[in-house]
């Protein structure tokens, strides 16, 4: 039976990589308006639930960054926990490359959790640590990968995901543009290939302007080949949203690509999101390297 049936509060479990940014999203969070508490022992994470669920509590938004290493093997029992109260809960789980990570520690000097200060094991910890929170970035409502993310695009990123109440229904869509040539949005779940389009860098008068300026869009949307494309989009996404919101999965990022990200993507991605609400989806628009 769960505990707590009548629940209205909601949970954000933020876990994931040390190094991958915990803090920083926590941070984020509580701007956003969230009751946040950063590197939470998991097993004070119940107590926690109970004060939230108290009678005439005021917390209803609740983000919890858990520590993990070395509480690792905690986490799941209290995830599992959490879930058969009926507690409404989500776990964003964040992650970065190895490369990025060492840079990230030699940048701030900090110790990773596994390395016991060890620098020359610091590759090692992060691979070790990678490998026993595989389990749980496989129960993540949300996994974010933070290589490529400066601290205000992870707030970007983070605000489309989190800024409003989650329906019960709905799955909540981020799309998302981006160039090639920086490399593939590692968190996408689809991933759309622009670059079909005659690209308006080689339009003299569109070349210094992005896919977020109407001359650009129209250019783009005039091509022959976009409207069809946008239609089969479209038709493959009718199908496969309703049956995304039947297996429960309450989160989706669709991205779009081109060379460098400026025009063809950020045009197609604007005109999918009407695309999208046409069909009922509410989404959240992010262009990724719009200004690089």
């Amino acid at each position: 039976m769960a505990l707590f049936p009548e629940a209205e509060s909601e949970f954000v479990l933020i876990t994931g990589l040390s190094g991958a940014g915990r803090s920083l999203a926590a941070d984020h969070l509580e701007d956003l308006g969230w009751f946040t508490i950063d590197n939470l022992p998991p097993k004070l994470v119940p107590k926690v639930v109970e004060l939230a669920h108290a009678p005439k509590s005021s917390i209803t938004r609740v983000a919890l960054a858990v520590g993990t290493a070395p509480y690792q093997d905690d986490v799941l029992p209290m995830l599992s926990w959490l879930r058969s109260s009926g507690t409404h809960v989500r776990v964003l789980f964040l992650e970065a490359a190895t490369d990025v990570l060492v840079r990230r520690y030699d940048h701030t000097r900090r110790r990773h959790p596994l390395a016991d200060g060890d620098k020359q094991r610091l590759v090692a910890a992060i691979d070790q640590e990678r490998e026993l929170l595989a389990p749980l970035r496989n129960e993540a409502d949300v996994v974010l990968d933070t290589s490529t993310l400066n601290r205000h695009d992870l707030r970007r990123r983070l605000g489309t995901v989190f800024a409003g109440a989650r329906t019960a229904k709905d799955v909540q869509m981020t799309l998302l543009s981006f160039g090639y040539k920086h490399g593939l949005p590692l968190d996408a779940d689809l991933v759309f290939d622009c670059r079909f389009l005659p690209n308006p860098h080689w339009v003299e008068e569109l070349r210094e302007l992005t896919g977020l300026d109407p001359r650009v869009s129209e250019y783009v949307l005039a091509q022959p080949t976009a409207q069809p494309f946008l239609q089969d989009v479209e038709r493959m996404l009718g199908r496969l949203l309703p049956a995304y919101t039947d297996e429960g999965r309450a989160y989706l990022t669709i991205a779009l690509g081109c060379t460098g990200g400026q025009h063809r993507s950020v045009a197609m991605a604007e005109q999918l999101a009407v695309v999208l609400r046409r069909l009922g989806f509410a989404s959240g628009v992010l262009h990724r390297d719009v200004h690089k």
